[in-house]
C-alpha cells in the first residue's frame, strides 16, 4: 500500500484541513488498497464554503462571453485528455476502460450544453405592459451550491450539475464518493487549466460529517444529490428544512417489459447490455425483465446463451465487465443469489463461479440470471446495484404495466415490441420518469433533463437541460417606469392600463 493521500482542493490548491481522518481507496480489480482519502471535518467544509463565497461576486459579475470561453476551454481540454480520466476511473471504480470513456462522453455532453449559457440565461421583456411601464425578468445565480455525487459515475454525475452551475455564475463545492475520489481532483485541475478563477470549483472529500456540514451551512444555497433512496430522502428533508433548494435523485428498480411480438434476439442483447454493463452499478441498469408469456422460456434461454460470451476481468485488459467497487458491496450483492434460491426462484446463471481475467483478490462477481423471481422477494423489491438480472413472468400487457406501476421506484423503464399502438399506450400508462421504446437505457441527452418519479426523485427539479439552469438561478422580475410629467398627482389605486 502506498501512503499517498487524496487531499481536498480548495481555492485552486490542495487543502489538507484540520481533520486527520482518512478512508482507504481500493483498486477493485486487484483487491488492494492503493491510497487514502482525506475525510473533512465540519470546519474543513466551512473553510471551503467561505472560499467559494469569496469567489462568487467576481465570478457572477464576469461577462457571459468570458464565462462561455472558460467553459468551452474546459470542454476542449476534457476532449483532449479524457483518456487520463478514464484510467483514473477504472483504477478506483473498476469499470472497464471503454465504459469509463463512455461515462465521460455523456458528462461532456452537459459541458457542451452549458457552452450555450448566453442563450439559456436570457430573460424576458414586455414593452409597455402598462402605459409607460415596462416589465422584464433576469436570471441570477444562487451563490455557493453543493453537489454530492455517488461512486458509480465519479465523472458523469458531477458533470450533470457543475457545468450548468458554473455557467450560470455560481461557485461550487463538490463532495464526491470517498470510494473513488481522484476523478474529482483531476477535473478540478482541468478547470484551473481552463482559466476558471480560484475558488469557483472546490472539492471536499468526506463522509456523513462532510455531507451534514454542507446541508447545514447557511451560506450554501442549494444541494444536488445522486445516490440511494434512503440517503436521497435524508438529503432532501435536511436540506429543505435548512431552507435550501434540493434536487435529490434516488434509487431505482428498472423494468423491461417484453411483449410476445418483440424480436427476442434484440431483447436478449439489450437485457444483457443494460443489465451487466458497469457490473450493474448503474441507476439506469435494467434489473428486471418482465416477460409476457409465452415468450418467457425462449427469452431466458436467449439471455443465458448471450451471457456466456461476457468476459469478466480487469478493466485494463479489454474485458467486457469489471469487478464491483468494494469487497463489502460484492459480498452484499452475492448474498441476494442465496436469497433468490431460498425464495423459490431459479438461479439460471450463478456469477459466484466466475473465472475472471484478473487478480484472484479482485472483487469479482460474474453476471447472474435469476428466473421466476417472486415479487415478494427482496431480490425483486430492493435495489441490488450489481450484476443480478431478474426475470418475472406475467400473462398480459396490463399485468406487466400494473406490476411496474405498483413499485416504489419510478426512474427508468423500457418496452420491447413491434406494436406501435402498444408502445404508445405504454408511454402514456407507465408511471416512470424516463421511458425507452426498444431502447433499454433511456437516459436523455444533455438538452433534456434526467430524473425519475416517486421514490427515485425528491424535489421538483431534474438534472441538466433547461431545468438545470432554472435550478441554479433565481428569477427576478423588474417593473420599470421612467418619470415624465404625466406621472404626477395623487393616486392611491393600482396603475391604470
Amino acid at each position: 500500500m502506498t501512503e499517498r493521500i487524496v487531499e481536498h482542493v480548495v481555492g485552486g490548491q490542495p487543502y489538507r484541513g484540520e481533520s486527520t481522518r482518512t478512508a482507504p481507496v481500493f483498486d477493485p480489480a486487484l483487491g488492494k488498497e492503493t491510497k487514502q482519502v482525506r475525510l473533512a471535518s465540519t470546519a474543513d467544509m466551512d473553510t471551503a464554503v467561505q472560499t467559494a463565497a469569496a469567489a462568487f461576486p467576481a465570478w457572477a459579475g464576469l461577462s457571459l462571453a468570458k464565462r462561455t470561453g472558460i467553459v468551452f476551454r474546459f470542454r476542449e481540454l476534457l476532449e483532449a485528455r479524457k483518456g487520463e480520466l478514464a484510467e483514473i476511473i477504472t483504477s478506483e471504480h473498476g469499470k472497464v476502460l471503454s465504459d469509463a470513456l463512455g461515462e465521460i462522453t455523456r458528462g461532456q455532453e452537459v459541458v457542451e450544453f452549458a457552452c450555450g449559457l448566453p442563450h439559456l440565461l436570457k430573460g424576458e421583456f414586455s414593452l409597455n405592459a402598462s402605459t409607460g411601464v415596462d416589465l422584464y425578468s433576469v436570471m441570477q445565480p444562487l451563490g455557493v451550491v453543493g453537489i454530492i455525487s455517488p461512486f458509480n459515475f465519479p465523472a458523469m454525475v458531477p458533470m450533470w450539475f457543475f457545468p450548468v452551475a458554473i455557467a450560470a455564475g455560481n461557485t461550487v463545492i463538490l463532495k464526491p464518493s470517498e470510494k473513488d475520489p481522484s476523478a474529482a481532483n483531476w477535473m478540478a485541475q482541468l478547470w484551473s487549466e481552463a482559466g476558471l478563477p480560484d475558488g469557483v470549483f472546490n472539492v471536499v472529500h468526506g463522509d456523513k460529517e462532510a455531507v451534514d456540514a454542507l446541508l447545514h451551512n447557511p451560506v450554501v444555497q442549494s444541494v444536488s444529490f445522486v445516490g440511494s433512496t434512503p440517503i436521497a430522502r435524508y438529503v432532501y428533508e435536511t436540506g429543505a428544512h435548512a431552507g435550501k433548494r434540493v434536487q435529490a435523485l434516488g434509487g431505482a428498480k428498472n423494468h423491461m417489459l417484453v411483449l410476445p411480438d418483440a424480436d427476442l434476439d434484440l431483447v436478449a442483447d439489450s437485457a444483457v447490455n443494460a443489465g451487466f454493463g458497469s457490473a450493474g452499478e448503474r441507476c439506469m441498469a435494467i434489473s428486471v425483465v418482465v416477460a409476457v408469456d409465452p415468450v418467457g422460456d425462449e427469452l431466458v434461454q436467449a439471455i443465458s446463451s448471450k451471457m456466456a460470451a461476457i468476459k469478466v476481468g480487469d478493466g485494463r485488459r479489454a474485458c467486457d465487465m469489471g469487478p464491483l467497487v468494494t469487497e463489502a458491496h460484492r459480498n452484499k450483492v452475492a448474498s441476494y443469489i442465496d436469497v433468490a434460491s431460498d425464495d423459490g426462484a431459479s438461479v439460471v446463471v450463478d456469477g459466484r463461479s466466475v473465472n475472471p481475467d484478473g487478480d484472484a483478490d479482485g472483487f469479482w462477481l460474474g453476471p447472474t440470471l435469476v428466473d421466476h423471481v417472486p415479487t415478494t422477494s427482496t431480490v425483486y423489491t430492493e435495489e441490488i446495484f450489481g450484476p443480478v438480472l431478474s426475470v418475472v413472468r406475467v400473462s398480459s400487457y396490463d399485468e406487466g404495466v400494473q406490476l411496474i406501476n405498483s413499485g416504489a421506484f419510478g426512474n427508468g423503464t423500457a418496452i420491447f415490441t413491434n406494436d406501435g399502438g402498444a408502445a404508445r399506450k405504454f408511454v402514456s400508462d407507465i408511471e416512470v420518469g424516463m421511458v425507452g421504446v426498444n431502447v433499454p437505457i433511456p437516459v436523455p441527452v444533455a438538452y433534456y433533463s434526467f430524473g425519475g418519479w416517486k421514490h427515485s426523485l425528491f424535489g421538483d427539479s431534474r438534472a441538466h437541460g433547461e431545468e438545470g439552469f432554472r435550478f441554479f438561478t433565481r428569477q427576478k422580475v423588474i417593473t420599470s417606469r421612467w418619470l415624465d410629467p404625466s406621472h404626477g398627482g395623487l393616486n392611491l389605486g393600482f396603475p391604470q392600463n
